[in-house]
């Protein structure tokens, strides 16, 4: 019975083929002869990815007989365990005998729903076909989290919601910036997407009434599926107003301590061990990205508190409904998940705190590269001088003098006891660093 949904899903898949999608910026390879992971959060466009280079692959020659993809989340799949994934290759082979495995292109989406996946996969690899594709929205398709088994093997690319440059794309917006009127355009774009969503099927939806229900609709199946479901919580009530606490301290360190004290205020039961567990629940959804204080010492940079940033500034639109101007926060948020697209699997980002602040310290092996602060804008004067401030008091600590703030729309050069302060405008900034 099984392999008849099997063979079903399969044919269905190849039907679709060529598939209608839109480019995106990362594009898998075709080819390698490596296990490809795409790890990301819910709905960010994975499956697309796959199905680009499927694309790809068929504009090359390749037979669309020669592409297996299977879905995971089918509800008709979900009770599978490892040792029955051999009926996926004995279905394929079934309807395609004379195709040799070691011919075919496999792509499996969501498979980390089935308990040690992994197992399978790369006996699959060793044993009968070098093209496999993986995509997941947890965190154990991660080369850092990936079951020791595999660790070695996957090329990984992981996945968010659309750049500044695939929104414009998405939106039909040119990016090129020569005339005054596309700069123009860019501008009102650029404010869109800083406190819209950047999802690619929110961006694509035809009204804010479809955005906002789809967005609802997401964070319902991240808390209740990705987090409750998976994790094994009861307590939905109380986690769901745990992350809203999280979204709302954006931007600021965050103590999981305080937030115990307040949900304990309120008469409510939770553990405080439960929610630094639910702090890295939210993470491995990818839900959020949290990133540590800068210092020089090992054990006091474990022991400050982390900051967490949102995977998209509309979902935490869409939860938390602010009444107050978020320009700001949503534009640090923004810069934060671009820097994190761009970064190097040596790099990391932190956040500075001495006497002042600093909103990101880039550092890459040993070395901070580049010190960055965001504003909204820089009229104010008291802002003008807190901003510059705090980066070069980060400059003396971290020894770094490349210095950059990124505001709404503002360009000039600061200089400041000895040292040059780029300021540049986000839009720019965006798409030149895409």
């Amino acid at each position: 019975m099984r392999k008849e949904v099997i063979k079903s899903l399969i044919a269905i898949k190849q039907s679709e083929i060529p598939f209608e999608v839109i480019e995106r910026d990362v594009e898998l390879p075709i080819d390698r002869k490596k296990i490809i992971t795409i790890p990301g959060v819910r709905r960010c466009g994975k499956s697309t990815l796959m199905e680009i280079a499927i694309n790809n692959l068929v504009k090359g020659g390749v037979a669309r007989e020669r592409i297996l993809w299977l879905g995971f989340d089918d509800e008709r799949l979900r009770n599978m365990v490892s040792e029955e994934l051999d009926e996926v290759i004995a279905s394929y082979m079934e309807m395609y005998p004379d195709i040799p495995i070691k011919d075919v292109y496999m792509f499996f989406d969501e498979i980390q729903l089935i308990k040690d996946w992994e197992y399978f996969v790369l006996r699959l690899y060793k044993t009968y076909c070098k093209n496999i594709y993986v995509c997941g929205s947890n965190a154990t398709m991660l080369s850092t989290e990936l079951s020791s088994a595999l660790r070695g093997y996957p090329l990984e690319y992981e996945t968010y919601p659309l750049s500044f440059n695939e929104y414009c794309r998405f939106k039909g917006i040119t990016t090129n910036c020569f005339l005054e009127q596309d700069k123009a355009r860019l501008r009102n774009a650029f404010e869109m997407y800083n406190q819209e969503s950047a999802f690619p099927e929110i961006v694509l939806a035809s009204s804010k009434s479809e955005q906002l229900k789809l967005l609802h609709s997401y964070f319902d199946t991240m808390l209740l599926k990705d987090l409750a479901e998976h994790y094994k919580i009861s307590n939905t009530s109380v986690v769901r107003y745990f992350v809203k606490r999280i979204m709302a301290n954006l931007t600021k360190p965050t103590s999981i301590n305080g937030i115990y004290k307040d949900i304990k205020s309120q008469g409510l039961k939770v553990g405080k061990d439960d929610l630094y567990l639910w702090a890295n629940y939210i993470c491995d959804i990818f839900m959020f990205v949290r990133i540590s204080k800068y210092d020089r010492s090992l054990i006091k940079e474990q022991k400050s508190l982390d900051k967490y940033y949102c995977i998209d500034n509309g979902l935490r639109g869409a939860v938390l409904m602010p009444q107050s101007n978020d320009n700001g926060k949503n534009l640090e948020n923004t810069i934060f998940m671009q820097l994190n697209r761009m970064k190097l699997p040596s790099d990391k980002i932190f956040y500075y705190q001495g006497d002042s602040e600093c909103d990101f310290v880039i550092q890459r092996g040993d070395s901070v590269t580049q010190l960055i602060q965001v504003t909204w804008n820089m009229a104010d004067e008291n802002t003008c001088e807190r901003e510059i401030k705090g980066i070069l008091e980060a400059s003396t600590a971290t020894g770094c003098d490349n210095l950059l703030i990124v505001t709404k729309d503002e360009e000039k050069i600061i200089t400041r006891e000895g040292k040059q302060i780029n300021v540049v405008s986000a839009w720019k900034w965006l798409l030149q660093n895409d």
